[in-house]
């Protein structure tokens, strides 16, 4: 299902009990992400997206939490769950999986060069909702737009839900990234891409090529999928645009941005445009990150705006970040279904992927697999350590294929009760997320792999595995009928 647009979204969750107008006066410091965090480890049946529309000192409401649960999440995206997703993708690569390493690499290469020729791919249009108002110069100010300032020791109000358009500066390929942008005054931002990511990538290929300023568009609003796809991990060069035009079954519209040589998403709500300057730099932080804890102050490059454009009466679009879970472990849990299909062209043993809210991402990967050689366990965890950015996994733990890693407290159980700490662990050295305060060098440290499986003589176990306790399922189903009678 494709919405036109973010209100079509809006529309949708009103329709279906999950979104709650707030009328009371709010403060967007602070106040609004107090209030999200509540919602968002809150009871379940009080988790609801939100729509603040009396923001003090602003004639503009403000959208948060609308991707905050399993059931949201699967709307933006257009399935009723979540499983759906990897599902579909997995259809697409059939009919069957190729069975050497260039003839996968070539399969998914194949794969988007197929949705590009069913015209998947973005297309431009020449009248957007998005430039109904425009302005340029001195004009095009971040004043008038409730941008939140999220925690007490942030370093000021932050742009946290964008989609930041750049494109290479040498082969032109476009890159969709979500990367946090904080207010530095109201012509400038702080643009917070870190070293693995594409936008970083533009940043050295431009110094590299003595270019002085990048382009870039960040949109807000707009379709959920095509909001999302900024977050996607894709392999690079490859267009997010595309991503979201098969999410949505229809081409994502885009219009030429007005003072840049870029084409943004035509139905946002705001398009902030401008450039950056490969060689200059501001310190942006502290923030308060998704793994709870405050970012440092660090150097990351400078935004110029150039021009402002948005809807006449636009819908500004937010998440709040902490310690989770938080509405970002839902998008997180939206990538780790849609991209479950990938890792099995290359690990065609993985059975599923869990990634849980506690582990942030980076912190734990659980991995379910048909265990067949000695050593298997091993070239899986080392495999996925050199899949995309699951580079940066600290913790990999690989159980068995009857295992279900999507339980925590049943993975959890295997995992402590199955491993012989001085056996089946791989410590080593490798990148990790940069936003990993626990590495002694930024980007760089431990990492350990763990086997959880079930041991056995061929991985030198002498002694008999044990056998897990169960009830005869003659007893289960015999209890299953007197359920009731028992007035239990």
């Amino acid at each position: 299902m494709a919405y036109r647009d973010l209100r079509e979204f809006i529309s949708r969750l009103e329709a279906g009990g999950e979104l709650v107008r707030v009328a009371a006066p709010v403060s967007a410091d602070l106040e609004i992400s107090e209030i999200v965090d509540r919602v968002s480890k809150g009871p379940a049946q009080a988790n609801r997206a939100l729509l603040f529309e009396n923001v003090k000192g602003y004639s503009m409401p403000v959208l948060a939490n609308a991707f905050g649960s399993a059931r949201r999440m699967a709307w933006a995206l257009g399935v009723e769950e979540l499983g759906q997703l990897g599902t579909r993708l997995g259809d697409l690569l059939k009919p069957e999986l190729p069975s050497g390493i260039m003839s996968m690499l070539g399969k998914a290469g194949e794969l988007w060069g197929v949705l590009k020729s069913v015209g998947l791919g973005p297309k431009l249009v020449h009248q957007a909702p998005v430039q109904e108002v425009v302005k340029q110069g001195d004009e095009a100010s971040l004043v008038g737009f409730p941008i939140l300032r999220c925690w007490p020791k942030d370093g000021g109000r932050y742009i946290t839900l964008p989609t930041v358009i750049t494109r290479d500066p040498v082969t032109g390929v476009r890159n969709v990234g979500m990367y946090r942008l904080q207010v530095h005054d109201a012509h400038t931002l702080g643009m917070h891409w870190q070293m693995h990511k594409g936008g970083a990538e533009h940043q050295r290929a431009a110094l590299r090529s003595g270019q002085q300023h990048i382009p870039v568009a960040v949109s807000l609003g707009g379709d959920p999928a095509v909001v999302w796809a900024g977050s996607a991990p894709l392999p690079p060069d490859i267009d997010e645009f595309l991503l979201a035009g098969w999410l949505r079954g229809q081409p994502v519209p885009l219009v030429k941005c007005v003072s840049q040589p870029l084409e943004a998403p035509a139905d946002a709500e705001i398009v902030i445009e401008g450039y950056v300057d490969p060689a200059e730099s501001l310190p942006e932080g502290p923030f308060g990150d998704h793994t709870g804890y405050y970012t440092p102050v660090e150097p990351y490059p400078v935004m110029h705006v150039t021009a402002v454009t948005h809807r006449r009466k636009p819908i500004y679009p937010a998440t709040v970040v902490g310690r989770p879970p938080m509405e970002d472990y839902w998008m997180g849990k939206a990538t780790e279904r849609l991209f479950l299909p990938f890792i099995r062209l290359f690990l065609s043993e993985v059975v599923d992927v869990a990634m849980p809210a506690e582990g942030v991402f980076h912190n734990l990967v659980l991995v379910s697999v048909k265990k067949r050689f000695p050593g298997h366990p091993r070239k899986v965890i080392n495999g996925l350590w050199g899949l995309g950015l699951l580079m940066l996994a600290k913790a990999i733990v690989v159980f068995d294929e009857d295992v279900n890693v999507q339980d925590p407290a049943e993975a959890y159980w295997q995992m402590f009760g199955n491993v012989d700490w001085a056996r089946d662990v791989i410590i080593q050295e490798g990148p990790t997320d940069a936003l990993d305060h626990a590495s002694y060098r930024l980007a760089f440290g431990g990492k350990i792999g763990i086997d959880a499986t079930a041991k056995g003589p061929m991985d030198g176990y002498a002694r008999p595995w044990p056998e897990r306790v169960a009830m005869a399922e003659a007893i289960r189903e015999l209890v299953a009928r007197r359920w009731e009678e028992y007035g239990l």
